[in-house]
Formats: structure tokens, C-alpha cells, sequence
């Protein structure tokens, strides 16, 4: 059996370039420290991306932001669940702490509530969020993903509502009118 050009005597070794030896952490001397430079400094540049997308969003951009980050820990969920709909075996951290994950956007969707300037919507809100977070914590004990795929589906119903209102123009009067309140 030929092996493919750049491969070692030990069979799974690649012969790796300066630049991708760094990476992981081989190659000339200095040359890793290069390398990680450069990681550190997209990451850097990508967290300071993301701070300044969520310190110059408006508030419904804010709650769309949260409604997007809990869909996609759900979505994360249900991917981990078999066709029986229960957590696989193999994946049941990596499941439980996706709907926990989801359950902190969900608190912070509480939290940001204005019960005295959104009046019953607000009430109303409260009261969905906590039985979106009672549903995930009874899915993650039980290994449920009918649970979570019902969360799920009115989370996404409430982010394209406010969708709606942020696309129309609406998101500050609409976010006052909710009682709707997140410091940015």
C-alpha cells in the first residue's frame, strides 16, 4: 500500500510545513510562539467584534441576539438526542449543559423584563419564560427532546415576532411598550 506524498514512516504523522508545525506546537524554535500570537490576536479581535456588536445593538437587537443564542444551544440539544428523542448516551454532558445554556438566555430574557412599563405583556412574557425554564429542566433530567423541541418552537416564533418589530422600525417604542430593558 503507497502512502500519500508528505506522510512519515509511522503512517499518520504528517511531514508538516514550518507555519502549520507551530500551530501545533513543533517546527523551529520561536515559531509556535508565533503562531499563537496570531490565534491570540484573532481571538482578541473576534471577542472585541462581538462586544462591540452587542454594546451598539439596540434593544431588540439585543433580545433577538438572545433568542438566537438560546435556539441555537436547543438546536445543539435536539442534534444530540437519538431518533427516540432521548439524550445518546455518549452525549449526555455535552447535552445537559446546551439546555443549561439555554436556560441562562432564558434567565437573562427574565431578567430584562420591565413589569412597570410593560404591563401584562411583560406578566405574560414572565410567565412563558418560566415555564420554557421549568420545560428544559424537566427535559434534562428525563433525557426529553419532545421537550425541547417544544421550547424551541416557541422560541423561534417569539424571535421572528421580534424580527418583525425591529425590521419594521419599531425596536425602541416597541421594546418601552414590552417593558423591555437591557443594558447595553
Amino acid at each position: 500500500m503507497s502512502r500519500p506524498p508528505g506522510f512519515t514512516g509511522c503512517g499518520f504523522l504528517p511531514i508538516m510545513n514550518q507555519g502549520t508545525a507551530g500551530i501545533l506546537g513543533g517546527g523551529s524554535p520561536g515559531s509556535f510562539a508565533i503562531r499563537r500570537e496570531g490565534i491570540l490576536s484573532y481571538r482578541s479581535a473576534l471577542s472585541t467584534y462581538r462586544e462591540t456588536r452587542v454594546t451598539t445593538a439596540g434593544q431588540g437587537q439585543l433580545i433577538i441576539m438572545l433568542y438566537n443564542e438560546a435556539v441555537k444551544h436547543l438546536d445543539e440539544a435536539l442534534q444530540l438526542s437519538d431518533h427516540d428523542g432521548r439524550a445518546e448516551p455518549a452525549c449526555i454532558e455535552r447535552f445537559g449543559r446546551a439546555v443549561v445554556k439555554a436556560q441562562d438566555v432564558i434567565t437573562e430574557l427574565m431578567a430584562s423584563l420591565d413589569f412597570e412599563r410593560g404591563g401584562d405583556i411583560s406578566h405574560n412574557l414572565f410567565s412563558l419564560y418560566s415555564w420554557f425554564s421549568r420545560e428544559l429542566t424537566e427535559a434534562n433530567i428525563g433525557r426529553d427532546a419532545a421537550r425541547i423541541a417544544g421550547v424551541r418552537g416557541l422560541m423561534d416564533e417569539l424571535r421572528s415576532a421580534w424580527l418583525q418589530i425591529v425590521s419594521s422600525g419599531a425596536d425602541a417604542s416597541a421594546c418601552e411598550s414590552v417593558g423591555v430593558s437591557i443594558a447595553g
